[in-house]
């Protein structure tokens, strides 16, 4: 059995602003960009990766959140305690500053870490906990 990751999902709460993010920050390809009345889903992907995507959504979409409910997962999107994702890179301090220098918000410089890696964290536009961590050499 051969089991690929090929899509993760992490909300947005400004679509323009994401698709900015991840396009034009992280460099990512805009693979689908759907609309459904005033919701998107937006696909992006790391170029060169076409096996391996995030969508992009628009949080609580459903007849089983109530508005409470929505109102909660809101929060914890915006403190970064909902979604994340761990990305890599060749050149984590490159990476980094590019990051930064988009005006970021910026959770955690470079640094390492006990468990072994070398990686730090900013939040996407959403609050979305993003950690990008350096790539062992082979």
């Amino acid at each position: 059995m051969d089991i690929t990751i090929h899509s993760s999902f992490l909300p947005h709460t400004d679509p323009e602003a994401s698709l900015t993010f991840y396009r034009d920050v992280l460099g990512f390809e805009v693979r689908l960009d759907v609309g459904y009345e005033d919701m998107r889903w937006i696909t992006v992907g790391p170029a060169g990766q076409p096996d391996t995507a995030i969508v992009l959504h628009p949080p609580g979409v459903g007849y089983d959140i109530s508005d409470d409910e929505k109102q909660t997962l809101l929060e914890l999107i915006a403190k970064g305690s909902y979604f994340g994702v761990n990305l890599a890179t060749d050149d984590l301090d490159a990476t980094f500053a590019q990051v930064e220098a988009a005006g970021a918000d910026i959770v955690q410089e470079p640094i390492e870490q006990d468990y072994g890696v070398r990686d730090a964290a900013f939040r996407d536009p959403a609050g979305n906990l993003i950690r990008i961590q350096q790539k062992k050499e082979n």
